[in-house]
Protein backbone atom coordinates (compact mmCIF):
# COMPACT_ATOMS: atom_id res chain seq x y z
CA UNK A 1 0.00 0.00 0.00
CA UNK A 2 1.57 3.63 -1.15
CA UNK A 3 0.09 5.49 1.80
CA UNK A 4 0.64 3.56 5.33
CA UNK A 5 0.39 6.93 7.13
CA UNK A 6 -0.03 9.87 6.64
CA UNK A 7 2.71 11.03 8.49
CA UNK A 8 5.26 9.08 6.06
CA UNK A 9 4.53 11.63 3.80
CA UNK A 10 7.41 13.85 3.19
CA UNK A 11 6.85 17.72 3.46
CA UNK A 12 7.48 18.47 -0.36
CA UNK A 13 4.66 15.07 -1.32
CA UNK A 14 2.65 17.43 0.55
CA UNK A 15 3.50 20.78 -0.85
CA UNK A 16 3.21 19.44 -4.11
CA UNK A 17 -0.20 17.52 -3.46
CA UNK A 18 -2.11 20.82 -2.53
CA UNK A 19 -0.41 22.52 -4.91
CA UNK A 20 -2.29 20.32 -7.23
CA UNK A 21 -5.00 20.63 -5.32
CA UNK A 22 -5.45 23.96 -6.09
CA UNK A 23 -4.98 23.37 -9.68
CA UNK A 24 -7.63 21.18 -9.92
CA UNK A 25 -10.03 24.37 -8.48
CA UNK A 26 -8.58 26.39 -10.94
CA UNK A 27 -9.14 23.93 -13.75
CA UNK A 28 -13.04 23.12 -12.43
CA UNK A 29 -13.92 27.04 -12.31
CA UNK A 30 -12.53 27.30 -15.93
CA UNK A 31 -9.19 27.57 -16.61
CA UNK A 32 -8.84 24.88 -18.69
CA UNK A 33 -5.74 23.29 -20.09
CA UNK A 34 -4.06 23.37 -17.22
CA UNK A 35 -5.19 19.70 -15.44
CA UNK A 36 -1.99 18.17 -16.55
CA UNK A 37 -0.31 20.69 -14.19
CA UNK A 38 -1.83 18.76 -10.99
CA UNK A 39 -1.37 15.43 -12.66
CA UNK A 40 2.00 15.70 -12.87
CA UNK A 41 2.83 17.29 -9.61
CA UNK A 42 0.37 14.03 -8.27
CA UNK A 43 2.87 11.78 -10.25
CA UNK A 44 5.88 13.49 -8.85
CA UNK A 45 4.73 13.01 -5.26
CA UNK A 46 3.87 10.04 -5.74
CA UNK A 47 3.86 6.88 -8.52
CA UNK A 48 2.21 7.75 -11.34
CA UNK A 49 -0.41 4.87 -11.16
CA UNK A 50 -1.24 5.67 -7.02
CA UNK A 51 -1.67 9.10 -7.77
CA UNK A 52 -4.52 8.53 -10.12
CA UNK A 53 -6.60 6.89 -6.71
CA UNK A 54 -5.58 10.06 -4.91
CA UNK A 55 -6.26 12.42 -7.74
CA UNK A 56 -10.34 10.89 -8.80
CA UNK A 57 -11.72 12.04 -5.49
CA UNK A 58 -10.44 15.33 -5.59
CA UNK A 59 -11.86 15.59 -9.13
CA UNK A 60 -15.18 14.73 -7.94
CA UNK A 61 -15.13 17.52 -5.13
CA UNK A 62 -13.89 20.09 -8.00
CA UNK A 63 -16.90 18.64 -10.19
CA UNK A 64 -19.27 19.60 -7.45
CA UNK A 65 -18.38 23.16 -6.80
CA UNK A 66 -18.33 23.58 -10.45
CA UNK A 67 -21.77 22.11 -11.20
CA UNK A 68 -23.05 24.47 -8.29
CA UNK A 69 -21.97 27.31 -9.40
CA UNK A 70 -21.84 27.14 -13.49
CA UNK A 71 -24.94 24.57 -13.47
CA UNK A 72 -27.09 27.20 -15.52
CA UNK A 73 -24.93 27.02 -18.19
CA UNK A 74 -24.94 23.48 -18.74
CA UNK A 75 -25.57 22.25 -22.45
CA UNK A 76 -27.37 18.60 -21.91
CA UNK A 77 -27.34 18.12 -25.86
CA UNK A 78 -23.53 17.96 -26.03
CA UNK A 79 -23.33 15.94 -23.19
CA UNK A 80 -25.89 12.76 -24.45
CA UNK A 81 -23.60 13.01 -28.11
CA UNK A 82 -20.48 12.55 -26.24
CA UNK A 83 -20.77 10.78 -23.32
CA UNK A 84 -21.47 7.50 -24.35
CA UNK A 85 -18.14 7.35 -26.86
CA UNK A 86 -16.17 8.19 -23.31
CA UNK A 87 -17.78 5.36 -21.75
CA UNK A 88 -16.34 3.14 -24.56
CA UNK A 89 -13.44 4.80 -23.73
CA UNK A 90 -13.47 3.79 -19.84
CA UNK A 91 -13.85 0.22 -20.50
CA UNK A 92 -10.97 0.33 -23.09
CA UNK A 93 -8.75 2.08 -20.22
CA UNK A 94 -9.68 -0.54 -17.53
CA UNK A 95 -8.94 -3.54 -19.38
CA UNK A 96 -5.42 -1.92 -21.07
CA UNK A 97 -4.40 0.04 -18.34
CA UNK A 98 -2.55 -2.41 -16.37
CA UNK A 99 -0.40 -3.88 -18.40
CA UNK A 100 0.15 -0.26 -20.92
CA UNK A 101 3.62 1.02 -20.83
CA UNK A 102 3.17 4.17 -20.20
CA UNK A 103 5.86 5.77 -22.21
CA UNK A 104 4.53 4.62 -24.92
CA UNK A 105 1.34 5.97 -24.06
CA UNK A 106 2.19 9.42 -22.56
CA UNK A 107 4.02 9.71 -26.00
CA UNK A 108 0.95 8.53 -28.38
CA UNK A 109 -0.90 10.86 -26.36
CA UNK A 110 1.17 13.84 -26.41
CA UNK A 111 1.07 13.80 -30.25
CA UNK A 112 -2.55 13.08 -30.74
CA UNK A 113 -3.03 16.15 -28.41
CA UNK A 114 -0.54 18.33 -30.56
CA UNK A 115 -1.53 17.57 -33.93
CA UNK A 116 -5.24 18.36 -32.23
CA UNK A 117 -4.33 21.53 -31.36
CA UNK A 118 -2.61 22.81 -34.59
CA UNK A 119 -5.86 20.98 -36.77
CA UNK A 120 -7.92 23.65 -33.97
CA UNK A 121 -5.70 26.56 -34.51
CA UNK A 122 -5.87 26.18 -38.46
CA UNK A 123 -9.70 25.68 -37.98
CA UNK A 124 -9.83 29.32 -36.23
CA UNK A 125 -7.70 31.01 -38.42
CA UNK A 126 -9.96 29.97 -41.47
CA UNK A 127 -12.64 32.12 -39.23
CA UNK A 128 -15.51 29.19 -40.62
CA UNK A 129 -18.26 29.02 -37.84
CA UNK A 130 -19.23 25.46 -39.32
CA UNK A 131 -18.47 22.57 -36.39
CA UNK A 132 -18.26 18.62 -37.07
CA UNK A 133 -21.78 16.90 -36.94
CA UNK A 134 -20.40 13.34 -38.39
CA UNK A 135 -20.62 10.89 -35.42
CA UNK A 136 -17.16 9.94 -35.96
CA UNK A 137 -15.63 12.70 -34.44
CA UNK A 138 -17.23 12.56 -31.32
CA UNK A 139 -16.81 8.93 -31.30
CA UNK A 140 -13.21 9.05 -32.24
CA UNK A 141 -12.42 12.01 -29.58
CA UNK A 142 -14.76 11.16 -27.15
CA UNK A 143 -13.46 7.35 -27.01
CA UNK A 144 -10.06 8.60 -26.51
CA UNK A 145 -10.89 11.24 -24.01
CA UNK A 146 -12.30 7.90 -21.91
CA UNK A 147 -8.68 6.32 -21.98
CA UNK A 148 -7.26 8.76 -21.29
CA UNK A 149 -9.18 9.91 -18.21
CA UNK A 150 -9.24 6.31 -16.88
CA UNK A 151 -5.48 6.02 -17.42
CA UNK A 152 -4.29 9.06 -16.31
CA UNK A 153 -7.08 11.66 -15.45
CA UNK A 154 -5.83 13.47 -18.80
CA UNK A 155 -9.09 13.39 -20.71
CA UNK A 156 -9.72 16.89 -20.17
CA UNK A 157 -7.43 17.96 -23.17
CA UNK A 158 -9.35 16.41 -25.70
CA UNK A 159 -12.92 17.12 -23.98
CA UNK A 160 -11.41 20.67 -24.58
CA UNK A 161 -10.80 20.02 -27.97
CA UNK A 162 -13.97 18.91 -28.83
CA UNK A 163 -16.67 21.94 -27.25
CA UNK A 164 -14.08 24.29 -29.11
CA UNK A 165 -14.76 22.90 -32.30
CA UNK A 166 -18.40 22.85 -31.22
CA UNK A 167 -17.85 26.92 -30.73
CA UNK A 168 -19.66 26.45 -27.09
CA UNK A 169 -19.49 30.16 -25.21
CA UNK A 170 -17.00 30.35 -22.87
CA UNK A 171 -19.37 29.70 -19.75
CA UNK A 172 -21.33 27.06 -21.70
CA UNK A 173 -17.78 25.12 -21.99
CA UNK A 174 -17.24 24.98 -18.19
CA UNK A 175 -20.74 24.04 -17.37
CA UNK A 176 -21.39 21.39 -19.79
CA UNK A 177 -18.00 19.99 -18.89
CA UNK A 178 -18.74 20.68 -15.28
CA UNK A 179 -21.38 18.15 -15.48
CA UNK A 180 -19.86 15.42 -18.06
CA UNK A 181 -16.80 15.17 -15.90
CA UNK A 182 -18.56 14.63 -12.49
CA UNK A 183 -20.69 11.91 -14.04
CA UNK A 184 -17.29 10.30 -15.67
CA UNK A 185 -15.07 11.12 -12.61
CA UNK A 186 -17.97 9.23 -10.32
CA UNK A 187 -18.41 6.14 -12.51
CA UNK A 188 -14.49 6.49 -12.00
CA UNK A 189 -14.45 5.50 -8.00
CA UNK A 190 -15.78 2.26 -7.93
CA UNK A 191 -13.22 1.02 -10.65
CA UNK A 192 -10.48 2.16 -8.74
CA UNK A 193 -11.68 0.95 -5.50
CA UNK A 194 -12.40 -2.42 -6.88
CA UNK A 195 -10.60 -3.11 -9.98
CA UNK A 196 -7.17 -1.06 -9.84
CA UNK A 197 -7.73 -0.80 -5.78
CA UNK A 198 -5.82 2.38 -5.94
CA UNK A 199 -8.66 4.43 -3.38
CA UNK A 200 -8.53 3.28 0.02
CA UNK A 201 -9.63 4.49 3.14
CA UNK A 202 -6.00 6.33 3.60
CA UNK A 203 -6.12 8.12 0.45
CA UNK A 204 -9.56 9.39 1.10
CA UNK A 205 -8.42 10.83 4.54
CA UNK A 206 -5.26 12.44 2.93
CA UNK A 207 -7.88 13.77 0.33
CA UNK A 208 -9.91 15.67 3.37
CA UNK A 209 -6.66 17.42 3.92
CA UNK A 210 -6.16 18.71 0.31
CA UNK A 211 -10.10 20.47 0.02
CA UNK A 212 -8.75 23.49 1.59
CA UNK A 213 -6.18 23.71 -1.45
CA UNK A 214 -9.69 22.85 -4.32
CA UNK A 215 -12.17 25.74 -2.43
CA UNK A 216 -8.96 28.05 -2.95
CA UNK A 217 -8.78 27.24 -6.56
CA UNK A 218 -11.93 27.43 -7.87
CA UNK A 219 -12.32 31.13 -5.95
CA UNK A 220 -9.09 32.00 -7.63
CA UNK A 221 -10.63 30.50 -10.74
CA UNK A 222 -13.87 32.24 -11.10
CA UNK A 223 -12.34 35.90 -10.55
CA UNK A 224 -10.33 35.35 -13.67
CA UNK A 225 -12.93 33.68 -15.84
CA UNK A 226 -14.91 36.83 -15.14
CA UNK A 227 -12.40 39.13 -16.33
CA UNK A 228 -11.18 36.68 -19.22
CA UNK A 229 -12.81 37.55 -22.30
CA UNK A 230 -14.70 35.04 -24.88
CA UNK A 231 -11.67 35.12 -27.90
CA UNK A 232 -8.52 35.23 -25.24
CA UNK A 233 -10.16 32.45 -23.63
CA UNK A 234 -10.74 30.22 -26.70
CA UNK A 235 -7.03 30.97 -27.75
CA UNK A 236 -5.97 30.48 -23.72
CA UNK A 237 -7.11 26.89 -24.02
CA UNK A 238 -5.84 25.58 -27.07
CA UNK A 239 -1.90 27.30 -25.81
CA UNK A 240 -2.46 25.60 -22.11
CA UNK A 241 -3.64 22.41 -24.14
CA UNK A 242 -1.01 22.27 -25.95
CA UNK A 243 1.06 23.22 -23.41
CA UNK A 244 0.00 20.15 -21.40
CA UNK A 245 0.97 18.24 -24.07
CA UNK A 246 4.38 18.96 -23.85
CA UNK A 247 4.60 18.26 -19.74
CA UNK A 248 3.23 15.02 -20.98
CA UNK A 249 6.34 14.26 -22.61
CA UNK A 250 8.88 15.73 -20.54
CA UNK A 251 7.47 14.72 -17.27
Amino acid sequence: MFLSTSFDITLTAWALAFTAATVIGLSKAGIKGIAIVNVTLMALAFTAKASTGIVVPLLVVGDIFAVIYYNRHANWAHIVKFLPWILVGITCGVLIGNDLDESVFKIAMAIIILVSVVMMYWWDRRKSQAVPTHWLFAGLVGTIAGITTMIGNLGGAFSNIYFLAMRVSKNEFIGTAAWLFLIINVLKLPLHIFVWETITVETLLFDLKLIPGIILGVFLGIRLVKIIKEDFYRKMILVLTALGAIMILIR
